[in-house]
């Protein structure tokens, strides 16, 4: 229970009421017997939203001053893949808007995605005049709290209780302000974490304001407020421009309460979003429905046993898993496409995963978890890819759309149009273009991509990562063709099953590692293994993180090494290898000079499967999911950065005994899980996880008491809703 403004009676009644309910709903619970714990109780929106500073935490002493990246994760009110995420922000051109650490907040901005971009539409409650470029308050965590779907927060300097809401489109602010002071409302429009090109607002009606704000997308909202609209201005000063909303007869202690509509194509769409999600409904109903909404798709993976730490972090990873893609079309499926064009093709429109980040894990739980989402992602890219010059759309550094699509297809999520989706990736992987593959030509030519040759390179430079693009480039060509497979294009097949040999073009016998080319096929001179680059060579990682990429072909990779304890010593070294100083601000979180913190060497600990050391593999996981999770000194900074849910991810599939080592194929491989008991609702019928043992050594796995030979269980097996038994020495 917390105190916001001492001694207030209205905060002090507020306080006892819903206090009153707890204990009441307590009573109730204990006179059956049981205390039931609902599972958005575990969850820590605050999770990943910490930054490390600390030399054992970070891996190296700092020098510079700026801080190293966080999870970047934001502890604000959203819904499942929604379009609105209603958080604090703390710093603009950060990575989520919020960083745990700072001491004050600039407004509470309706979209996020934690990857320094959107922040739409911020906005903040005042007293009395402000200048545009210092109205920031001070706030104390002490006074701040966030579940699912729910965040609250005292600003210190306008003396203002401020508690966030929402539904899929719309955000519900509520605000009490002391009886005495008259309600004002700051929305820095000009500002988001990205270049705002135009904007407007202005009164539309009694209680209404309406506007836009352009900047990665044009968005549009439609405000509806329990006090009436005065007037809404603009003030300046010679450094910023900020608009002030008004309001009528705003004394007393009656909350501001603002219910706004957000949309994508018009401000006549926003005001149909609002009135189809959130006319009619107060407050605590939208929050309690946010909560239900959060509490139905985490009880899709119930867990027993465990630890109630554990419980929290895998509950809250599962949470963070869930944020994005993000809805873009209207509840009557109107969207603005890559043309600028507003259509309607009747499904859920969402923006691009983070395709270099998640597909390794995040987009096979989310059609595990939320098929119907996963299926109108595959048709918003699809529609996006059929718009922009005939490719895929790709992002950041990768393409993997292919990944994607044929671990959906496989693990028998079908509800698109895979021939319209496999032109598209299949132009991605073969025809050279501003769309597709870059340095594609250079691939088909020879196999492998150069890179340049010159000495001393600057971890931050840019390059072309030609290393990182080959062995992952070899990857999507073995995703492409499962997908020839099935539709029968027998050539594309081979060719690019041949392709998907292309890891090996790289790999350097005389040292070990995969190791970069200069145009004449010569090996890169100056090259050290321990040495960071942003993309020289390497994408965020050295050459130690680059080690053993080849989801698709373990047996082939292992056989790069003139045996299996060749393998076994330069995996050790990897994990015991120390991390030689250098200061990356994405790089953090190190076993040797393994990398947690990024994403590049996420799925090698389990090479140690494909050698005989499985029990090694899990002694690898188990300190990562012990120490990496709740770090620095409040216990809330993730080692890495979040990648919209694929840190969180690798928690939740290494925690329940399964891990995606290669998503394009459909199955997974078996790990110790963290709980005695799993039960994973997939889609509709569950299957049990259950553990025997408290070792880390697999000695035997059966499957509806069936012996499971190796390491892999397919999905179709676990569709068929049995359970899966680990038994460990």
């Amino acid at each position: 229970m917390t105190l916001y403004i001492k001694d207030s009676p209205l905060i002090i009644q507020y306080m006892n009421r819903n206090f009153a309910l707890l204990m009441l709903s307590l009573l109730l619970l204990s006179s059956c017997g049981e205390i039931k714990r609902n599972l958005t109780d575990y969850v820590n929106p605050f999770l990943g939203t910490a930054t490390l500073w600390e030399p054992e935490d970070l891996g190296y002493t700092r020098k510079i001053k700026a801080r190293t990246w966080g999870g970047e994760t934001f502890p604000g009110a959203t819904l499942p893949n929604a379009m609105v995420q209603l958080s604090p922000v703390t710093q603009f051109r950060s990575g989520a808007g919020y960083q745990y650490e700072d001491t004050v907040i600039y407004g509470f901005s309706h979209t996020n995605k934690g990857h320094w971009n959107l922040l739409h539409v911020p906005m903040l409650p005042i007293v009395g005049m402000v200048s545009p470029s210092d109205y920031c308050s001070m706030y104390s965590h002490d006074n701040e709290s966030a579940r699912p779907g729910y965040y609250q927060v005292f600003l210190e300097r306008y003396k203002v209780n401020a508690e966030l809401t929402s539904t899929l489109r719309c955000a519900y602010h509520r605000y009490t302000f002391r009886k005495e002071d008259a309600k004002s409302l700051l929305m820095d429009i000009r500002r988001s974490n990205n270049h705002v090109k135009e904007w407007n607002i202005k009164k539309a009606d009694t209680n209404v304001f309406t506007g836009y704000q352009s900047g990665d997308g044009k968005i549009y909202f439609y405000a509806k407020s329990n006090y009436p609209v005065d007037d809404v201005k603009t003030v300046k000063d010679d450094k910023h421009e900020v608009a002030i909303v008004g309001f009528s007869n705003s004394k007393g202690i009656e909350p501001l309460e603002l219910k706004i509509g957000f949309s994508f194509v018009s401000v006549e769409n926003a005001k149909m979003n609002l009135e189809k999600e959130m006319i009619g409904k107060n407050f605590a109903q939208v929050s309690k429905e946010a909560n239900d909404t959060w509490e139905k798709l985490l009880s899709k993976i119930q867990v027993e046993g465990g630890t109630e730490r554990e419980k929290g972090l895998f509950y809250s990873c599962l949470y963070h898993a869930f944020k994005w893609s993000a809805l873009r079309s209207d509840v009557n499926g109107d969207y603005t496409d890559v043309r600028n064009e507003v259509v309607n093709n009747s499904f859920n429109y969402y923006t691009n995963p983070s395709f270099w980040d998640d597909y390794r894990n995040k987009l096979i739980l989310l059609g595990m978890i939320s098929p119907d989402v996963t299926v109108d992602v595959i048709k918003s890219i699809i529609d996006k890819g059929e718009k922009q010059g005939g490719y895929m759309p790709t992002f950041f550094h990768g393409d993997h759309a292919s990944t994607f699509i044929s671990g959906t297809w496989l693990r028998g999520i079908q509800n698109f149009d895979l021939e319209r989706a496999y032109k598209l990736i299949l132009k991605n992987a073969t025809i050279p273009g501003r769309g597709g593959h870059r340095y594609l030509d250079e691939y088909l030519e020879r196999g492998w991509i150069a890179e340049k040759d010159t000495t001393n390179v600057p971890t931050q430079d840019e390059y072309k990562g030609t290393v990182t693009k080959t062995v992952e480039y070899a990857y999507d060509d073995y995703a492409v063709a499962l997908v020839a497979k099935i539709l029968g294009d027998e050539e594309n097949y081979k060719t690019l099953m041949e392709r998907s040999n292309n890891y090996k073009t790289l790999f350097d016998p005389s040292t070990g590692f995969w190791r970069g080319k200069i145009d004449n096929g010569s090996w890169i001179k100056d090259f050290d293994p321990y040495y960071p680059y942003y993309q020289y060579m390497y994408r965020e990682a050295n050459a130690w993180q680059s080690l053993f990429f080849a989801p698709h072909d373990p047996k082939g990779m292992i056989d790069l090494y003139p045996s299996h304890e060749a393998v076994e010593a330069k995996l050790d070294s990897l994990f015991t290898e120390p991390w030689r100083g250098y200061e990356v601000d994405n790089m953090t979180g190190f076993i040797g000079n393994y990398c947690h913190g990024n994403q590049p060497d996420h799925s090698v600990p389990y090479t140690y499967y494909f050698i005989g050391k499985q029990e090694k593999t899990q002694c690898i996981l188990d300190s990562i999911m012990d120490h990496y999770y709740d770090m620095g000194a409040d216990k809330l900074a993730y080692c890495g950065m979040d990648d919209t849910g694929e840190m969180s991810s690798w928690y939740v599939f290494n925690a329940i005994g399964l891990y995606t080592y290669s998503p394009a194929d459909p199955e997974y491989l078996i790990t110790v899980p963290l709980f005695d008991k799993i039960t994973f609702d997939l889609h509709g019928k569950p299957f049990t996880i259950t553990k025997n043992g408290k070792g880390r050594k697999i000695k035997d796995i059966t499957y509806g008491n069936e012996k499971v030979n190796g390491y892999f269980i397919s999905h179709d097996r676990l569709k068929e809703g049995r359970e899966l038994v680990i038994t460990t020495d």
